[in-house]
């Protein structure tokens, strides 16, 4: 099969209007809460009358916590960077940019540069279609009262929420399929390549009593097993707990975890890092399905009490990636809020 693309920086500008200095680190910025107000604002300020009521929602409207991750032609909520302007594309861009780091944009980026591919691969472009991804604002965001905002389509559901200048970023969803581009101009590429070349690291790391421990069913599960479920929980905790790490094993844990915390800005990047490190050493577990062997169909998680990342690898042969990381107390600022209504009431 010949697949014909232009390189994927020049498709990711052409998509999503690439910023200056696209490809290499940008400079620090004010943090997250103040400016994802200021972007939302600038976002809004563009927007005629019927794309404001397309892309606007209450923040209590219960589409704020309807997620998915898969396609759902003609469901999604939102208005869809398709039917912006080149004006309001940029606007859309600076408020993705104001919650996500770098690494974070440019992975945000890179699922829609393969949503193109894999509309050249299934030659079904009109379905898969970089385009079809979709901006929706909840509440607010120039008022004191709580808001949020929503970036997805196909493989990609960032949702943010923003209580008293506090703000949560998950669930944070990102996949990728192929995983890795097997022909054409782009083979060999990976987007989620750091994500699973860690993890194997640590699994290969592991002596034969910690292997027992960590690998917890020799067939990996269909997909990740919290789905897209308003409230995410595990039956159980399985796998091989932090205690039984050494240093060095520890060690390339926390750079995992550090991966899927540091999609967005510093300063929350560094609140959910702490949320990792709060839990008790034998409260945070490593576990991992599937077989070792590259190429293969495998999936691991990382579950403490209040945190979870989950990756799977098991669809198309081992080649298409489902990433997830959740807060089981305060996805969708659960926690924020509760805190928020009650200090209210008082």
């Amino acid at each position: 099969m010949k697949i014909s693309l232009v390189p994927i920086a020049a498709l990711a500008a052409a998509l999503f209007v690439a910023p200056a200095g696209f490809g290499q680190a940008l400079p620090a910025s004010p943090e997250t809460a103040p400016a994802m107000r200021e972007a939302a604002v600038q976002l809004l300020a563009t927007l005629d009358a019927s794309q404001r009521e397309r892309a606007s929602f209450p923040f209590a409207d219960a589409e704020r916590e309807n997620w998915f991750f898969v396609p759902i032609p003609g469901q999604r909520k939102g208005l869809p960077i398709k039917e912006m302007t080149a004006d309001q594309r940029k606007a859309a861009q600076a408020l993705l940019r104001s919650a996500l780091s770098h690494p974070g944009y440019l992975r945000a980026t890179g699922v829609r540069v393969l949503e193109g591919i894999l509309g050249q691969i299934e030659n079904n472009p009109v379905y898969r279609d970089p385009e079809l991804y979709y901006v929706t604002l909840f509440g607010d965001p120039a008022g004191a009262a709580p808001w949020g905002w929503r970036f997805e389509g196909h493989h990609l559901s960032l949702n943010f929420s923003s209580v008293s200048g506090a703000v949560a970023i998950t669930p944070a969803f990102f996949g990728s399929n192929p995983a890795q581009v097997l022909e054409g101009p782009f083979a060999g590429f990976r987007l989620h390549a750091d994500e699973e070349d860690l993890a194997r690291a640590l699994l290969e790391s592991l002596a034969t009593d910690q292997r027992a421990l960590a690998i917890i069913d020799a067939v990996a599960p269909r997909d990740i097993i919290s789905g897209n479920k308003r409230d995410a929980s595990l039956e159980r905790f399985e796998g091989i707990p932090l205690t039984r790490l050494n240093a060095e094993q520890r060690a390339m844990l926390w750079r995992l975890i550090e991966i899927y915390a540091g999609n967005a800005r510093a300063d929350e990047a560094a609140h959910t890092m702490e949320r990792f490190r709060s839990a008790p050493a034998d409260s945070l577990f490593f576990a991992w399905a599937g077989s070792g062997a590259v190429g293969d169909p495998h999936y691991y998680r990382i579950h403490t009490p209040t945190m979870l990342i989950e990756y799977d690898n098991t669809q198309n042969d081992g080649n298409h990636v489902h990433s997830v990381l959740r807060d089981l107390t305060n996805d969708f600022a659960g926690d924020l809020l509760r805190r928020h209504y009650e200090q209210a009431n008082h």
